[in-house]
């Protein structure tokens, strides 16, 4: 395939790592390393602070210097999107990849999307982690139906997505590609090297909740089956590694509550990149009891270190989890989450789900996503953009 200008716009460094910045760095070099000439247009402003529930958003790793990144777009002044706009469309790039998230950045996004296709050459890309957001918001509709209109087609990453699409358009093409793996953190290290890193007693066992910590995910379910007393006849603990995104103090209340203290380990500040693979490697399970969710990074962090997971049943979660294969999925209520905990111990499942895991990672690949794009952009999908 011939050398193309791809230019994405969404969250990159000086931001920090979490979901959005590692998948869009991750893409970028994706698309360099078949040959394409890549630019990352991120915010110089992405959240006014009022808006943003963590400490910091910006980054204290240094910076990627294979990546050309331009902090340009400003997500609540027009004028920026339409400066950052008539800048892009005179670039006449091939293929332009928006990452899309929440109503919030609608205006912004889809004001600089319009201007871009004026140049009648640019094809915009939207890669969609969610069309109707997990936390509600006044107008919520109205703004994300203004974004899907500005663009020539779009990348669901469920099915649960592609499907809340039809809601705001039904002409537009669109296809489903599973959210890739992050392959990005380096290579597995044994468990016990992990868990001396990370001062974690080297004899118990960890189930693992990882991730910014906001109410949809249900650490609280996880917390209460983690009570149950079944629980305290294993070598198990809790792991809680994130920064919370809502109260700690409901959470922290909990666990005193339930007498979990000393069965609970919280390590609640931002995980570093160059940390994760401590956290993922120290742990037998990753545990993800969300009450609302369209599909997860996390997975596809467990995925690269081939760790089994516990999900639930919402959104396209099951979608990326085999059930009994790779792990359990369940409806997100104690009871199952506690009893499908328990069985994975108690049945001594670590070995078969990780090596299954190991087999069905092979379907999460960056090629795939690439190509889905390049469908798109070319109008392959039957239906033209």
């Amino acid at each position: 395939m011939e050398k193309r200008r791809v230019i994405i716009i969404g969250t990159a460094y000086p931001f920090r790592g979490g979901g959005m910045s590692t998948y869009n760095e991750r893409l970028a070099r994706a698309f360099m390393q078949r040959g394409d000439q890549v630019t990352i247009y991120t915010f110089s402003l992405q959240y006014p602070g009022f808006l943003f529930p963590g400490k910091t958003q910006y980054s204290t790793e240094p910076p990627p210097s294979d990546l050309d990144i331009k902090v340009a777009v400003n997500s609540v002044n027009p004028i920026n999107w339409i400066r950052v706009g008539r800048e892009i469309k005179k670039l006449e790039a091939d293929i332009i990849v928006i990452r899309y998230w929440m109503p919030f950045m609608s205006p912004c996004l889809g004001t600089i999307a319009r201007i871009i296709r004026r140049n009648k050459k640019s094809r915009v890309i939207a890669i969609t982690d969610n069309i109707i957001p997990h936390e509600k918001m006044p107008g919520g509709s109205l703004l994300s139906r203004y974004f899907v209109k500005s663009c020539d087609g779009f990348i669901a990453m469920s099915r649960a997505v592609l499907a809340d699409l039809d809601i705001f358009d039904q002409k537009r093409p669109r296809l489903y590609s599973p959210h890739p793996l992050y392959d990005n953190f380096g290579e597995k290290v044994p468990a016990m090297l992990a868990k001396k890193h990370l001062n974690l007693d080297e004899d118990s066992s960890y189930i693992l909740f990882f991730g910014f910590i906001r109410e949809y995910k249900g650490l609280d379910l996880l917390i209460k089956a983690f009570a149950d007393s079944r629980f305290r006849k294993l070598p198990v603990k809790l792991l809680i590694a994130g920064e919370f995104y809502v109260d700690a103090k409901p959470y922290l209340e909990l666990i005193d509550k339930l007498g979990l203290k000393d069965q609970v380990v919280l390590r609640t500040e931002f995980i570093e990149n160059s940390e994760i693979v401590y956290y993922f490697c120290a742990s037998d399970i990753v545990a993800q009891p969300y009450r609302d969710a369209t599909q997860s990074g996390v997975t596809q962090i467990a995925y690269h270190f081939e760790k089994p997971m516990l999900t639930t049943n919402v959104g396209g979660l099951s979608e990326m989890v085999p059930h009994g294969k790779v792990g359990y999925v369940v409806s997100p209520e104690v009871d199952e989450i506690s009893d499908a905990l328990l069985r994975f111990y108690n049945e001594n499942k670590l070995e078969e789900f990780s090596a299954n895991a190991a087999v069905e990672k092979k379907r999460f690949s960056w090629e795939l996503l690439l190509d889905r794009i390049d469908d798109l952009a070319l109008g392959k999908d039957g239906t033209t953009c």
